[in-house]
């Protein structure tokens, strides 16, 4: 033990002379090197039980949409190829992003924005964000009904936790005086910033799911298969081919630490609707995900991201471009939970509900049983999933270029409830409709980091499985 915590030490005094850690980002380093080495839960639990604070980061200045927009035609170029955390070298990626954001946001009627730490939300027009915009929608789809959201017959599937808010419990307004929160007809779209653009080469790169094409949907038999000496994604997951309408997933929240100094990217865990056929792979996917480059934040949150053409030339994030239809202001994509809703190894667990549901030739999601909007079945144009779904997958994913950060939990799938990372309620619709609880094979790909166990079936889970690893740089 005395050898063990002074190798700790050590490995503290070796964080990277560069970066100023706050006491909390400290806590996190202790937390998940006490996780890789497999250590008892307590060190780890005590020092992640400090993240309650929230993020290390914190706005110091609110500015207003309308003047937003004004400094988005007004950066110059130099400024940005300035910054610290900057990839951006070339004026004409910059001018194509400037344009990109102008496209979003330019003639938007924002009711008011308010600030969750580090991001700025505005409350947007359902009839005004981008997908409207873009896509040239006259009517917004109806939803499909409440009693889509329940699970098939034979389990007591009903949720253990509470509903998971982002707003914080007991405020009604930020730091600045705004309202917490976006009024009735509007959605909360957190705000894309050339700052945040410019952590990335090119408009192209912004909207990729991982750098260098990384990050995609892991295919059977073929997800080891890696690169030398570019980025890569690792996975732990399920799977099952099946023709569907949709699935159905709790996925346990967790918000495992990325050492993007070690070009470590991010680490997730989702589910993957698929299209796979003889044309290219098209997905509708949603989870959480760890990804400071992209949102600001050190901790996981909700994200969205499709693809109609196998992560070539068509997909984003969230709301980042005109593709997703908000239609609820329950939550906003890319934005962390109230700090208090992460799970703790062997301590409190939280989890989140969500479905996609192939309604009415469209993609419906719904986030913690509220449908939250769709993807348009448009989008996918002659494809796969303009008809239906036939891969289903579930799991974690991560993304490094030597070193790979940890997935779930931290820890190994073995180490069971309270400390694993989990997925459950694990149901598809089939193509009449029914409900049906999935019948799905694990791949460990690279085992020597992460590990899922066989899934299994309980009355009170459904189907479900533990996953999850610490990481490193033995992924390969």
């Amino acid at each position: 033990m005395i050898a063990t915590t002074t190798r700790t030490a050590a490995y503290i005094g070796e964080l990277p002379n560069h970066v100023t850690y706050t006491k909390l980002e400290r806590a996190r380093a202790i937390a998940t090197y006490c996780q890789r080495l497999r250590r008892p839960f307590l060190l780890a639990a005590t020092a992640l039980a400090t993240l309650s604070a929230g993020s290390a980061q914190t706005t110091t200045t609110f500015v207003p949409f309308n003047e937003f927009v004004q400094g988005v035609k007004a950066t110059d170029a130099a400024e940005l190829f300035a910054r610290p955390a900057a990839r951006v070298t070339d004026t004409s990626s910059v001018s194509e992003m400037q344009q990109h954001l102008l496209k979003l946001y330019q003639g938007v009627n924002v009711s008011h924005s308010y600030v969750l730490d580090p991001q700025t939300i505005d409350c947007v027009p359902v009839n005004e964000q981008p997908s409207v915009r873009t896509l040239g929608l006259k009517q917004i789809a109806a939803a499909p009904p409440s009693s889509a959201l329940a699970s098939p017959a034979g389990a007591n599937g009903a949720s253990k936790f509470a509903a998971l808010p982002q707003l914080p419990a007991g405020k009604t307004t930020d730091g600045f005086g705004n309202a917490l929160g976006c009024e009735a007809g509007t959605v909360p779209m957190r705000r894309i910033t050339l700052d945040q653009m410019s952590h990335f080469k090119t408009l192209k790169e912004f909207f990729e799911k991982g750098p260098n094409g990384s990050g995609q949907a892991p295919e059977p038999a073929k997800a080891s298969l890696v690169t030398p000496s570019t980025y890569a994604h690792k996975y732990g997951f399920t799977y099952q081919y099946v023709n569907n309408l949709g699935d159905n997933t709790n996925i346990n929240l967790w918000r495992p630490y990325i050492y993007t100094d070690i070009n470590e990217v991010f680490s997730l865990a989702q589910s993957w609707t698929i299209g796979y056929s003889s044309g290219p792979m098209q997905t509708a996917e949603v989870g959480w995900q760890n990804y400071p480059a992209r949102t600001g934040t050190e901790s996981s949150t909700i994200f969205i991201y499709y693809t109609a053409d196998g992560y070539n030339n068509t997909g984003c994030y969230d709301l980042t471009c005109g593709a997703f239809v908000q239609v609820n202001n329950t939550y906003a994509f890319g934005v962390p939970f109230a700090p208090q809703y992460y799970s703790v190894p062997d301590g409190a667990q939280s989890e989140l509900p969500l479905q996609f549901y192939l309604y009415q030739g469209n993609w419906w999601l719904a986030v913690n049983g509220t449908w939250i909007g769709y993807y348009p079945g448009t989008l996918y144009g002659g494809g796969q999933l303009a008809n239906y779904s036939n891969l289903l997958e579930f799991g974690g994913e991560s993304v490094g270029l030597t070193v790979w950060p940890a997935e779930g939990s931290s820890l190994w799938a073995s180490d069971g409830w309270t400390n694993s990372a989990y997925q459950r309620e694990l149901w598809y619709r089939d193509l009449s409709g029914g409900t049906v609880w999935d019948t799905l094979t694990a791949d460990q790909p690279s085992p020597a980091c992460y590990s899922v166990t066989n899934p299994a079936y309980a009355s009170n889970w459904g189907t479900y499985f533990f996953f999850g690893g610490p990481g490193g740089a033995s992924c390969q």
